[in-house]
């Protein structure tokens, strides 16, 4: 039968040769199809896939038979399908992901005739001529009569009508599925399957109260769907965390984006369970009611409002070993606050992005920074870096450095030589222990009209086992040993002022 009913879209063809290609209607989108998307439930993880399970009312005939699913996803995991019906046995499935586009038409129709209409824009008669498509590679390359021709975008208004749509080309993304059923009569037919291409991740807003020392936050599940399909009322149940799957081995979150770690220094783990609902070791977000995922949509919905978090504002910075700045350096001003019940929080904070805000004069909240949290047990410390200081700058240099030699010699080395399982010769050798005392000098001062503290750390105080025996003999600070490789100094500075301070280490190296 010919399709006469036509739309004129572009053909996807070289830039020198493009066609409009004429579409058919098809049959498919009749709003009554059958077999359409019933119930359906999607759950969704933290590694790029997404598990749909679709129950259908499916008319199912006695004996061998074959039911076509449209509006499954476009990336569909063929080999994770589940297919079940009462009294019915799956034979055989297939999945056509070959799409309906001009492009697709205008390749299928290779070695086949369409009709070419031709529009003159001064009159606007139309002429029609039979041609047969040769090839698509670089352009559309077709036979009309005796003469060869290259469809061209020239200005001049071309259709191309084909007799039919190919048999595989789908409007929307088809299974099909073989099967051999006991009876005829319409029943409940359940799909199970795995699919990349829907993603969630958690979105922050955090207004901070410098004055009372607190924060106010909202969190928000970000859906993103990119599987070509969209899910209908669909019962919605997110998963935080990354089983282990060999379709995808890096966690994402929202448009794809990778999890972010914790910041090591930034991040000390909590040991609070939360309350809600566990699936092994992850947590899981149901999303209260069903909703509606549309194909290439972003979608939000709200599932944390907490008010009165404790919060403090700290500023920072990380000193490498032996370095020695050029210039002052602004120090980070960072917010740190707690994931714990005590701490007001009191929730597992899955993987995402929180942005900070701050009210200004006028009482409007102005954005003053974001960063990135990793999957977040409750009762965690958190410290998150808003920006650098403005007013707050801090100056590492190596004031002076010492090399120190024992008295004594260390006899470090022995060697032998062995022949036929004789040791021939042998021997000692020798080498001074030596240490390095090296000063260092950190500055730091303040434009503010109030005081404030600046959390220093030394880094690179660990060289491995062989230097483990550093001293510091004299700090003007106190310090804190956060770990063999890093000590934290908190340095009060006052109102425009500037200090001074300094710290002796002993070390191997």
């Amino acid at each position: 039968m010919r399709l006469d009913t036509v739309a004129n879209v572009l053909a996807t063809a070289a830039p020198c040769a493009l066609a409009l290609v004429a579409v058919p209607l098809l049959a498919q989108e009749s709003p009554a199809e059958p077999n359409a998307q019933g119930d359906v439930a999607v759950t969704i993880y933290n590694n790029g896939q997404a598990l749909v399970q679709d129950i259908r009312q499916i008319a199912i005939e006695r004996g061998r038979s074959r039911i076509e699913f449209p509006d499954v996803s476009a990336q569909i995991r063929p080999e994770t399908l589940s297919f079940s019906a009462a009294d019915t046995g799956i034979v055989e499935q297939n999945f056509d992901f070959d799409l309906l586009t001009p492009a697709k038409l205008m390749e299928k129709a290779i070695g086949q005739t369409v009709t070419l209409v031709r529009t003159n824009p001064a009159t606007g008669s139309e002429t029609r001529e039979r041609a047969k498509v040769l090839s698509t590679a670089g352009g559309v390359v077709v036979q009309i009569g005796d003469r060869i021709e290259v469809l061209r975008d020239d200005g001049l208004p071309v259709r191309v009508i084909f007799d039919r749509v190919p048999p595989n080309l789908r409007a929307r993304p088809t299974l099909s599925v073989t099967v051999e059923s006991a009876r005829s009569g319409t029943r409940r037919a359940s799909l199970r399957y795995l699919t990349p291409g829907l993603g969630w991740g958690a979105d922050y807003v955090a207004l901070y109260d410098e004055g009372r020392g607190a924060i106010d936050m909202q969190g928000w599940v970000t859906l993103t769907n990119s599987t070509g399909t969209t899910f209908t009322n669909a019962d919605t149940l997110l998963v935080a965390g990354n089983p282990n799957s060999g379709a995808s081995s890096q966690p994402t979150y929202g448009r794809g984006r990778p999890l972010p770690p914790p910041s090591p220094g930034k991040f000390v783990p909590g040991t609070e369970s939360a309350a809600r609902e566990r699936l092994g070791d992850f947590y899981l977000y149901p999303i209260e009611g069903r909703t509606t995922i549309a194909n290439n949509q972003t979608k939000q919905v709200s599932f944390l409002d907490v008010q009165g978090v404790p919060a403090r504002k700290i500023y920072g910075r990380t000193v490498a070993w032996l370095a020695s700045d050029g210039a002052p350096v602004p120090a980070a001003s960072e917010i740190a606050f707690s994931s714990s019940k005590e701490g007001g929080l009191g929730d597992a904070l899955p993987a995402g992005t929180v942005r900070f805000y701050q009210r200004d004069g006028q009482g409007n909240p102005q954005f003053i920074g974001e960063n990135q949290i990793g999957h977040t047990p409750m009762g965690s410390e958190l410290t998150l870096k808003t920006g650098d200081a403005f007013d707050v700058y801090t100056q590492a240099e190596v004031e002076k450095r010492e090399t120190i030699t024992g008295a004594e010699w260390e006899r470090s080395a022995r060697w032998r030589v062995i022949e036929d399982g004789k040791v021939v010769r042998q021997g000692e050798s020798e080498r001074p222990k030596i240490y390095y005392r090296t000063t260092m000098r950190y500055t730091v001062t303040n434009a503010q009209n109030t005081p404030v503290k600046v959390e220093l750390v030394q880094s690179g105080l660990d060289r491995g086992w062989w230097s483990n025996d550093f001293r510091v003999p004299s700090e003007d600070v106190p310090g804190e040993q956060l770990s063999a490789d890093r000590r934290k100094y908190v340095i009060e500075v006052p109102a425009n002022g500037k200090r001074e301070v300094r710290v002796v280490y002993e070390t191997r190296y």
